[in-house]
């Protein structure tokens, strides 16, 4: 299948740009008022805006007022994450959704990215090599729809990552149960998942069918990015909701229900119906970078269960008068989920450590705490056995 590019995008970067006007075509990828007036400093400096839509080995496609360019970047200058743009940090790097400032006259003769608008939230997991920064998947997102195909085994434990990933970005998450045409009992996947996502939409449809598409499509505001793993059906969801055979799909492998990665990278389209749509390629992992805000809210039932722990400290293992332990005894919370939380908040706690001295004494600390007092054990056991 042909694959048809963001915006039909061209490479030439030669034709003139010119500033924003009422209805301008960049009104599309969601330019207006507040923009316009955030943007003054920079057209004083003889810069105009544009939306970054795809981004590909130093280069990146950029849709403007005039139509889409082909622009180059290096350090960029901008605060886009709360400090300065323009480091090696691969954060303040061009990213899909960026609002940018266009120099015209670029010094190869394209446009060239002079800086980034600050970004009103950013989709942000760690970087592949797992050093201490991290990758942000797409900016300026209003809607996070997290794909999940019912055609393999729900996995509960991904589902809480992914709303980890998407609450920490400030955009709200929405889950998209996908493929189910190829589901017996979607009711009951509408369930478990509905149990592990409090204040989070979800739910499902078949884009190959089209049923409970208008549904998901009413769920989806302003910039939406598609977020899942290969084989999600998240291209062939956007094209249902795109309107359009837009995006490459393939199927997934038989022996065992993993997709081929036909997203290569992340790109930007507009959506028939008002609002924006970013496909991105699939994700094999998700590491969370600091996500203390996005895992209270995805584990927002067991954050209400805490407040009634003895002990404001309370970890949740085996302290006496917990509360969260009462309540995987009693049932009311499974201990597959406690689990998940504890997996994740250690993940956390280290991402955290990597990029904090003090965070990363404490945490050796307690790990010190901790082999002491194996090794004091072992001692005593060693003691009582005579040797």
């Amino acid at each position: 299948m042909r694959r048809v590019r963001a915006g039909a995008l061209s490479h030439e970067g030669s034709k003139a740009l010119s500033s924003p006007s009422a209805g301008s075509s960049l009104a599309a990828y969601g330019w207006g008022t507040a923009l316009e007036n955030e943007f003054t400093s920079y057209r004083a400096a003889g810069l105009v805006p544009g939306r970054v839509a795809a981004v590909d080995r130093g280069l990146c496609d950029v849709v403007t007022e005039s139509g889409p360019q082909r622009a180059t970047f290096g350090p960029v200058t901008g605060s886009v994450t709360g400090s300065t743009a323009g480091s090696d940090d691969p954060v303040a790097a061009p990213c899909t959704g960026d609002w940018a400032a266009l120099r015209p006259d670029g010094p190869d003769g394209r446009p060239a990215v002079a800086a980034l608008l600050p970004r009103r939230t950013a989709i942000v997991r760690s970087s592949a090599s797992r050093d201490s920064h991290g990758q942000v998947l797409a900016a300026n997102v209003d809607t996070v729809a997290i794909a999940v195909s019912l055609e393999t085994r729900l996995d509960l434990g991904r589902v809480e990552r992914l709303l980890a990933l998407a609450w920490e970005s400030g955009a709200r998450p929405v889950v998209v149960l996908t493929k189910s045409d190829r589901d017996d009992d979607t009711a009951s996947a509408l369930e478990r998942v509905a149990a592990v996502a409090p204040g989070v939409d979800v739910v499902a449809c078949s884009a190959s069918t089209g049923d409970g598409v208008d549904v998901v499509r009413a769920v989806l505001t302003g910039t939406v990015v598609l977020l899942g793993p290969s084989g999600a059906g998240k291209s062939t969801l956007g094209n249902a909701l795109l309107g359009a055979e837009a995006l490459a799909t393939d199927a997934v492998r038989d022996r065992d229900g993993k997709g081929r990665h036909t997203t290569v990278r992340r790109e930007l389209l507009p959506l028939p119906g008002g609002g924006v749509l970013i496909d991105t390629p699939g994700l094999r992992g998700v590491g969370l970078v600091e996500a203390s805000a996005g895992l209270e809210r995805t584990f927002a039932d067991i954050e209400d269960l805490a407040a009634g722990c003895r002990f404001g400290d309370c970890a949740h293992r085996a302290e006496p008068g917990c509360a969260v332990l009462a309540a995987v005894e009693d049932g009311v919370l499974p201990r597959r989920r406690l689990d998940s939380y504890h997996k994740l908040l250690r993940e956390n706690e280290w991402a955290a450590a990597r990029t904090d001295a003090r965070l990363r004494a404490e945490r050796n600390n307690r790990w010190k705490v901790v082999m002491r007092e194996q090794r004091r054990r072992y001692q005593e056991r060693d003691r009582g056995r005579g040797r």
